[in-house]
């Protein structure tokens, strides 16, 4: 875990926990800047095409949601900064209504064929597109089939952590499971062409009736 993200999550109460688990509790260094995303996590944030997004009710019961789109449609604009566009879609606005009152967040990204995980925290506005228009061109992702843009997401990025990936089981797209057959088939087109060439030079290479 990085610091920062130490320190927000292991609280008194889980330090209580750990000691009467374990009967000792991790120490936490003071952290108080918030993390930048390195070259590391901007590569595996660009590289999804979905994600979970946490928010919180004005009663504090916690929310969850899977949002998808093309890949890189959760776009880095610095490192400290995450922005997504939310198309049309049930009309209920769950998490838009849960952050006029809490903007705290939390984002769940998942590589499943590589069993990787990355968990961020932050603090999410939503941006009316007639008031950043330029915000817009950078999230509008003209390859999505779903539909028009009515509002902006952006995510100031507070802390990070990458889990490991025990318990994590294997799964994959259309789009990958297509690409590794893709792969076996060439494999298998070019092993029996070199078995077709073995077959024809033993031909070749037979003995000749004499005249």
């Amino acid at each position: 875990m990085t610091q920062h993200y130490l320190h927000r999550h292991l609280t008194p109460a889980v330090g209580e926990a750990q000691v009467m688990a374990y009967g000792q509790s991790h120490g936490v260094h003071p952290a108080p800047e918030p993390d930048p995303l390195g070259a590391r996590e901007i590569a595996f944030i660009t590289a999804r095409d979905s994600f979970y997004l946490a928010s919180l009710t004005e009663a504090g019961a916690p929310y969850i949601q899977h949002r998808g789109g093309p890949v890189g449609f959760l776009r880095v604009l610095d490192a400290h900064t995450l922005g997504f566009a939310d198309y049309g879609g049930n009309r209920q606005l769950l998490t838009a209504g849960h952050l006029r009152r809490d903007r705290r967040v939390a984002l769940f990204l998942m590589d499943y064929p590589a069993q990787r995980r990355l968990k961020i925290d932050g603090e999410a506005e939503v941006v009316r597109l007639q008031d950043d228009p330029h915000l817009l061109e950078l999230l509008y992702a003209q390859e999505t089939e779903a539909g028009e843009v009515e509002r902006l997401f952006r995510i100031k990025v507070d802390a990070f952590d990458w889990n490991c990936p025990q318990f994590i089981t294997p799964r994959y797209t259309v789009s990958e499971l297509e690409e590794r057959e893709r792969h076996l088939r060439q494999r298998i087109a070019e092993l029996e062409n070199a078995l077709k060439r073995r077959g024809a030079s033993n031909g070749a290479g037979g003995d000749h009736p004499s005249g």
